[in-house]
């Protein structure tokens, strides 16, 4: 059995700590700072509470970061400068030279993680791709579990890698998406839109009605992750303005974490500035 500390259980951070209870291991989290609906969340998966970081690195081995991108250092520097020495997987959504940045904090402790899917609440639907000299414990650890952990090829930074290209197709795309039917109603044409698509790319309208309401409470964690997609372009030697533009757009509907999900057809209005 391992004790692993997951930093921090939202919706995919506490539904990996129930894949550990399945495997027998005991998941911590911090409580210090957090809100009810974390702490919510917590205890329905079962997981074991810490007040402190301090006191949480004291009891565990491993640590798994899954947090918004735009903290994944932040959280790697707390960790390190509390003398944790175990293994630190960071499995947030972040370009390869951001995670070639952490990596070469913990060295050979460290993993990388890329996460594909949706919180694990079942078998089947959620993978974790993991790179680096000790990957595979973390395929081990999850073993059997509901999380497919699967071990990527290539340097260190693969997972982010293999991260990075998969989200770039899948939420660029619904941004892309929400940003041509806001076009199309702004030049009154959404109807002749339609007709076309449904002639050309019968699957297209129906996709672009559920980007709407399958990104009204996750756009303000798809923004940060599309610039850290931008950058994975950039520091490739490709264009990377793709997905600074999709940023944008989840930008624009941050504002609306908290909201019960929203149509397409009130998106296109809210992503205009007239």
């Amino acid at each position: 059995m391992a004790d692993v500390l997951i930093l921090h259980p939202g919706e995919m951070g506490s539904s990996i700590g129930q894949a550990l209870v399945y495997k027998g291991h005991r998941p911590l989290w911090i409580s210090e700072g957090r809100s009810e609906s974390t702490r919510s969340r917590a205890r329905k998966s079962s997981m074991y509470s810490h007040e402190t970081l301090e006191a949480g690195l004291a009891d565990v081995e491993i640590v798994i970061s899954v947090c918004p991108p735009e903290y994944a250092i932040d959280v790697a520097d707390q960790v390190l400068e509390l003398g944790f020495d175990g293994l630190y997987c960071d499995a947030n959504a972040i370009a390869p030279t951001t995670a070639r940045v952490i990596a070469e904090k913990f060295g050979d402790s460290y993993v990388d993680g890329g996460i594909i899917g949706p919180p694990l609440y079942r078998h089947g639907t959620t993978r974790l791709y993991v790179s680096g000299n000790s990957a595979t414990r973390m395929v081990k650890l999850f073993a059997g579990s509901a999380l497919d952990t699967r071990l990527v090829e290539g340097d260190s930074v693969a997972a982010s890698a293999l991260k990075m290209c998969y989200a770039a197709y899948t939420k660029g795309t619904s941004a892309m998406l929400l940003a041509i039917r806001s076009l199309a109603q702004a030049h009154g044409i959404s109807s002749a839109l339609r007709s076309e698509w449904e002639l050309s790319q019968p699957r297209l309208w129906d996709r672009s009605e559920g980007s709407g309401p399958g990104t009204t409470r996750k756009a303000w964690r798809f923004a940060p992750e599309m610039r850290e997609i931008s950058k994975t372009f950039e520091d490739a030697g490709l264009p990377a303005g793709f997905h600074e533009a999709a940023a944008d757009v989840y930008e624009r509907m941050a504002f609306l974490k908290d909201s019960e999900p929203v149509s397409t057809h009130k998106i296109t209005k809210i992503l205009r500035k007239d």
